[in-house]
This record gives C-alpha cells, structure tokens and sequence, in this order.
C-alpha cells in the first residue's frame, strides 16, 4: 500500500503541516459528506503518525544533569 508507506517515512513536520491543511478543509465546510469522511481519515492518520513521532522521540531524550559527579544522564520522565 503506497499511501501507508508514505506516511511512515513522512517527516513529523510535513504531517503536521498536512494535518493543518486537511482541518482547514474540514472546517471550510465545502467538501461533499464523502470527501469530509476521506478527509477525516485522512487526519486520523496524520494525528496517529504525529503522535508515534512525539512518542519515539521523548524515549530518546535524555536530560544531562551536571552534578557532584559531573555530567548524568537521566531519562527525560523519571522524578526527583
């Protein structure tokens, strides 16, 4: 499927830039029922993706926390 393949190697800021336009589109209220559904869809899938990205990148990020024992990493959501 090229559209799912697409969207996976589509980079968060296009998708959210996509997904601006498609609620401009709904909000517009010009689109027939059936394009408002494919529209919608369409959104879900971008929230989704956006939503994959933002995931994967906070597992990534790391605080450095400069100490007594100089520099200590930390995960981004662990509490003091």
């Amino acid at each position: 499927m090229a559209k799912a393949e697409e969207l996976s190697n589509m980079p968060y800021e296009q998708a959210a830039m996509e997904l601006e336009s498609v609620v401009n589109l709904l909000e517009s209220g010009e689109l027939t029922l059936e394009d408002s559904i494919k529209m919608f869809e369409k959104g879900v899938s971008l929230v989704r993706l956006c939503n994959k990205r933002l995931d994967d990148i906070e597992k990534r990020i790391t605080l450095l926390i400069e100490g007594k024992d100089g520099v200590v990493e930390k995960d981004f959501l662990a509490e003091d």
